[in-house]
């Protein structure tokens, strides 16, 4: 085990690798149902999707951690899985199929960006003080989504401000509102936010006191505490309705579609409407694509996870030689693998920071959170018993550590700090981490250029700038 994983070269156990895939596990285990839930309105059903989506998080995860040796975990993203619903279906009227042929594509063209060192090189061009940015970013990004699950938050709509989609008499509909929406403070009056309070100081007291295995302890404690509180009720699991030969029935529904008449067979019938879907997969492309640069950047260099040598060799490797490498291939062929099964693009998961704040450094904690994945197949139901509230804790203490780096960004020096604290802000409250590295990027090269210093920003970063740019005025159009 030492020998596989270099547990000892990376100060780590296995016992605490172990408990940091746990950790990884149940703080990205909601996409099982989330999922579903999603995908399910564009008219998949929603047991096979769930079968798909924990068999693409199996293979994309136990890739990153047996072939990469590095913690991360793959499911299908979030934000992706919207775009797939509400944009290319709802939207723009691509049926299902057709939608997860796009997302297929998608994953050949990551695979080729990533095999021809295109990913590599724009890792390479992205300035100093933007990773830092990124890293803190990133610890917004998982703060925000903890305090957000925990229920800290309500939002207020005004009137005629928003549209629903999908049955609202059913009260399976999407609210989508605009700007006018107002955050506030949640009111302490339900068992749930009670709840959050007790899992969030539970969790801080651990974290400070340097208990071991602190996050996961609090996972169990608290979802103890909401059995007791009746925030989870045992006597609702479903285990006959949500049962594994249920799922495996309706995968045959989707595995392959992308392939079918309806799919790929007919994506490209229409000449007209070929330049619609190379945007809108250039549009998923983009945003699988940094989600995985960002997440890599944000955790792995701070961590040590991706050291010094690892950057280094990058420049010269050639083949799959450094950790990095193998890593990118290996969220490279999740998105392809996960759309044959029926699921929209399948990326490195940001609550992987969750496991990586747990002490995870090797392949080990992927191997576990893979492990727990496949176990999820058989008990579905019993997953419902950990209630968001006694994960988002951990999300949020993660989120604390992870904005150590923005210390590393000279904020008195404007040409530094201006790209940076747009790339870190809109990173988290437009809830996408690709968003955040457009607008740093873009803000980046638009002050180097006033300040004429544009041969400071590299070639690549010009492409990726324009490409950023189209895919904002596409995402405008659609």
């Amino acid at each position: 085990m030492d020998k596989f994983f270099h547990l000892k070269e990376n100060k780590t156990s296995v016992s605490t690798e172990v408990m940091a895939g746990l950790t990884t596990f149940f703080a990205m285990s909601y996409i099982l149902f989330v999922n579903p839930a999603i995908l399910g309105q564009s008219g998949m059903p929603t047991q096979a999707v769930f079968l798909a989506t924990i068999i693409s998080a199996v293979i994309g995860t136990l890739v990153m951690g047996l072939f990469a040796n590095v913690p991360y975990a793959q499911a299908p993203g979030m934000g992706l899985n919207a775009f797939f619903t509400y944009t290319v279906v709802f939207g723009l009227g691509y049926s299902w199929e057709q939608a997860l042929a796009m997302v297929f594509i998608c994953g050949i063209i990551n695979i080729l960006i990533t095999v021809t060192r295109v990913r590599k090189m724009i890792i390479h061009a992205i300035p100093e003080s933007l990773q830092h940015a990124i890293g803190g970013g990133i610890g917004v990004f998982v703060a925000y989504v903890g305090i957000k699950n925990a229920g800290f938050l309500k939002f207020t709509s005004d009137p005629g401000t928003y549209q629903v989609l999908g049955d609202a008499n059913k009260g399976t509909g999407t609210v989508v509102t605009n700007s006018s929406v107002v955050p506030a403070l949640g009111a302490f009056n339900s068992p749930e936010i009670i709840l959050a309070i007790i899992a969030l100081i539970l969790t801080i007291v651990l974290v400070v006191l340097n208990v071991k295995g602190a996050i996961l302890i609090s996972i169990i404690a608290s979802t103890i505490v909401a059995i007791i509180m009746g925030v989870v009720d045992l006597s609702t699991i479903d285990f006959q309705g949500n049962s594994l030969g249920n799922s495996i029935k309706e995968l045959g529904t989707t595995f392959g579609a992308a392939f079918s008449s309806r799919g790929m067979g007919s994506l490209f019938s229409d000449s007209g409407k070929i330049p619609e879907v190379l945007m809108t997969i250039l549009a998923f492309s983009l945003s699988d694509t940094f989600d995985t640069i960002g997440t890599f950047i944000g955790t792995g260099r701070r961590t040590g996870i991706f050291s010094k040598a690892d950057e280094d060799a990058l420049d010269n490797s050639k083949g799959m030689n450094t950790k990095m490498d193998r890593a990118l291939f290996a969220d490279a062929i999740a998105t392809s693998v996960g759309a044959i099964f029926g699921t929209s693009n399948t990326t490195t998961f940001v609550e992987s920071a969750a496991g990586i704040g747990a002490g995870g450094r090797t392949g080990l904690t992927s191997v576990v959170t893979a492990g727990m994945f496949l176990i999820a197949s058989f008990f579905a139901p019993l997953l419902a018993v950990v209630p968001t509230q006694a994960t988002a804790p951990a999300l949020i203490v993660v989120g604390v550590m992870m904005l150590a780096s923005f210390k590393d960004i000279d904020w008195s020096n404007l040409e530094e700090a201006i790209p940076a604290f747009f790339a870190a802000i809109f990173m988290g409250f437009s809830y996408s981490i690709s968003n955040g590295i457009a607008c740093g990027f873009i803000f980046y090269a638009l002050i180097k250029i006033f300040k004429g210093k544009g041969k400071d920003v590299t070639p690549i970063l010009w492409v990726v700038n324009v490409l950023f740019v189209i895919n904002f005025i596409i995402l405008s159009i659609l």
